[in-house]
């Protein structure tokens, strides 16, 4: 058996091309009055925004990769797979209750911070203790994308207060929880254990 199938491939590696390519074809169509250095991903996602149907759906399709790894990610944890789908859900929450144009939105501020917990969390709690597991499900790497993810975002709470440079903040944070479930997948999918063993009779059963 393999550790995760092949097909959780497809949405690990999707979810960072489709946030980013998202963020990016959007912040085109609003043209040199957005600031992506200080201004945030919501923005281009609020009510009346040229790129509004690009960015939510962008953040509709970040969701559905998301949700479609946890349920692939076999080898992680159950408490793991069931944050990293409750940040995929998160992303649906905000994608569905966008900002407005102007002033900001309790339901969308809140989805948006439960999502970033739950996807700063889940590497932890998708750890496997055991020393034969992937390098991307041990203890010290996924502490490690935890740090990563919290400072990332202490670093956008400390930009959007002092109005600096909130915008990158938030892209480094959200690209970096995008790209972390990819590079899970792939630490499984080379993992010498995810490979069935020539001499195991089940595995060769399988193969006829």
């Amino acid at each position: 058996m393999r550790l995760v199938p092949r097909w959780a491939l497809l949405p690990s590696v999707s979810a960072p091309v489709l946030l980013i390519g998202g963020w990016t074809v959007a912040a085109l169509l609003e043209g040199p009055a957005y600031d992506p250095v200080r201004q945030t991903i919501s923005v281009l996602a609020a009510y009346g925004a040229p790129g509004f149907w690009v960015m939510t759906g962008a953040l509709l399709a970040l969701g559905l990769c998301h949700l479609l790894t946890a349920w692939g990610l076999r080898a992680a944890a159950l408490a793991g797979r069931v944050a990293l789908g409750g940040g995929g859900v998160s992303a649906l929450v905000v994608a569905l209750l966008p900002a407005p144009s102007s002033g900001g939105s309790l339901r969308h501020g809140s989805a948006a911070v439960v999502g970033f917990a739950l996807l700063a969390v889940w590497p932890v709690l998708a750890a496997d203790r055991s020393g034969a597991a992937p390098w991307g499900l041990r203890p010290l790497p996924s502490l490690a994308a935890t740090a990563v993810m919290g400072a990332g975002a202490v670093w956008f709470v400390i930009e959007t207060n002092d109005h600096g440079a909130a915008g990158v903040a938030e892209r480094f944070v959200t690209s970096f929880q995008s790209l972390w479930p990819f590079m899970v997948v792939v630490s499984c999918l080379c993992h010498p254990g995810s490979r069935p063993d020539r001499d195991d009779p089940e595995a060769t059963e399988s193969r006829r």
